[in-house]
C-alpha cells in the first residue's frame, strides 16, 4: 500500500464512528487483497504473501470486534473465519482465484456497512484530534491539506 493510501486511511480512521471503522477496514482488506492479486499476476510470491498476511490481520480486527450476542454477529464471524482460512489456503497455493472470491465478498459487506453509516449518527470514537482542511489552494491544480489545532493531548481521551 503507498503511502500516501495509509494516510488516507489514517485521516479516515481519526473521524470514523463505530460504523465507519468496520467500513474502513473492509476498504483495507479489499486494497490488499487488490494487491495480493497484482503480485501474484507477475509471480512476486513473496510481496503477494505479504500482502495477504496484511488482509489476515484486519481480518483479525473484524473477528474480535464482532458481538457473537447476535446472530448477525455470529455470521459475521462465521464469514471472517471462512475468509481467512480462504486466504492461508490462496498463500499456500498461490491461487488467484480464492484471493478474488474473498475480495467479492468484502466488497458486498462493505457496500451493506457503507449503507448502514448513512443511518449512523453517532460521534467518532476518536475524540480530541486535529481538523484537518483540504482544497485547492496555493495552485490551480494541486490539493493542499492543512492541519490546524495542533496539539499534543489528542486521539483517544482516557
Amino acid at each position: 500500500m503507498t503511502q500516501e493510501k495509509k494516510q488516507e486511511f489514517t485521516l479516515k480512521i481519526s473521524q470514523a464512528n463505530k460504523t465507519q471503522m468496520i467500513t474502513i477496514l473492509y476498504e483495507m482488506v479489499i486494497e490488499y487483497l487488490e494487491e495480493a492479486i497484482d503480485a501474484l499476476g507477475i509471480s512476486k510470491k513473496e510481496e503477494a504473501e505479504k500482502n495477504l498476511r496484511y488482509a489476515q490481520n484486519c481480518i483479525d480486527e473484524l473477528i474480535h470486534s464482532v458481538d457473537l450476542k447476535y446472530e448477525l454477529g455470529r455470521m459475521l464471524h462465521g464469514i471472517y473465519i471462512f475468509s481467512k482460512k480462504e486466504l492461508i489456503a490462496a498463500g499456500a497455493s498461490g491461487s488467484i482465484h480464492r484471493v478474488w472470491k474473498v475480495g467479492q465478498n468484502f466488497k458486498m459487506l462493505c457496500a451493506s456497512y457503507k449503507e448502514l453509516e448513512k443511518k449512523d449518527n453517532s460521534t467518532p470514537i476518536m475524540g480530541n484530534t486535529q481538523t484537518v482542511y483540504a482544497g485547492l489552494t496555493y495552485g490551480k491544480y494541486s490539493l493542499n491539506e492543512d492541519v490546524s489545532a495542533v496539539s499534543m493531548n489528542r486521539g483517544y481521551m482516557a
